[in-house]
């Protein structure tokens, strides 16, 4: 009697997983080189595995995070075009930027999500341009959860990690908004513009010093932001998920760290695994940016 092969097996156990609820919807699934420990397999093996589900569309790779349990897949069309408003239309812009990504966008796409003409979407929104701009701008409505700490330090780590919640959750918000030369006229990113001028307010800061902490603080949490888009580009363009892409090139990689020419980053982590992930990443230069405006604030 014929039996499946190894990685079809893998991903059934994992489908389980799923199906039985014991791995939820944005769940992290075993990583290629846990499934490796775990079902005792080559790391290839692995990588079919975790290919085998994204092709059933039951995961899906997150840079610097890993691959998590995808979302039920949403239909692909407004039901109908009639009563086509203005918050429809940012409400369903926003849904496909989040997946297909800002370069995709346009407004014969949204159209087709409604089964209208392009020309009925310009009766309500002029351009793409400001189809972007109210995408932002209902983006920002939100505002930070809980109570506002006290002391400038946690009001701004506060900021910070609200605004990478928002970037992590619609990565295409990072491009929109990166002009630092030239703002979006937006009143709802205005306001978190002002939550953090007035945590900066009173320490003992020029304004100079505060609008270049504000924006240094944007840029730096846009910068990390961009490393999500330019992983769905690479996924695009090489039809690979990061482990997959990781398995391809492990060979290479390794004879580059043994070859004797980079002594401290071969002995840097030996045997120990290291996955890079964004939020960590993120958090990691957010403290030490907080530390370098509290020497600021000290010298004053």
């Amino acid at each position: 009697m014929a039996t499946d092969p190894p990685y079809l097996r893998i991903a059934r156990d994992i489908r389980q997983r799923i199906d039985s609820g014991d791995l939820a919807p944005g769940d992290r699934v075993p990583s290629t080189r846990r499934i490796t420990q775990e079902w005792g397999v080559a790391m290839a093996t692995a990588t079919k595995a975790l290919a085998a589900l994204n092709q059933e569309g039951l995961v899906r790779a997150v840079p610097g995070v890993g691959t998590v349990v995808a979302e039920p897949v949403r239909e692909s069309r407004v039901a109908s075009g009639q009563g086509l408003t203005r918050e429809r239309i940012i409400r369903s812009a926003i849904v496909f930027a989040d997946s297909e990504g800002l370069g995709a966008l346009s407004m014969r796409r949204v159209a087709a999500e409604f089964g209208v003409s392009t020309m009925a979407l310009y009766r309500h929104v002029p351009s793409k341009g400001e189809l972007v701009r109210l995408m932002s701008e209902a983006v920002f409505s939100e505002e930070p959860p809980g109570p506002r700490p006290r002391g400038w330090r946690a009001q701004l780590t506060q900021e910070a990690r609200w605004l990478w919640g928002l970037y992590e959750r619609h990565p295409w918000l990072g491009r929109a908004m990166a002009g630092l030369t030239r703002p979006m006229a937006s009143p709802h990113a205005m306001r978190y513009t002002e939550r953090v001028l007035a945590a900066l307010s009173g320490v003992g800061l020029t304004p100079y010093q505060m609008i270049h902490v504000h924006l240094a603080l944007l840029g730096y949490a846009q910068g990390v932001t961009l490393a999500i888009e330019l992983e769905s580009h690479a996924r695009q363009d090489t039809g690979m998920t990061p482990e997959e892409w990781m398995a391809s090139n492990e060979a290479r990689m390794e004879a580059i760290q043994t070859s004797g020419g980079y002594p401290v980053l071969s002995t840097l982590f030996g045997d120990d695994e290291f996955d890079l992930e964004l939020g960590e990443l993120f958090e990691f230069g957010l403290q030490r940016f907080l530390d370098g405006v509290e020497a600021l604030i000290a010298k004053r």
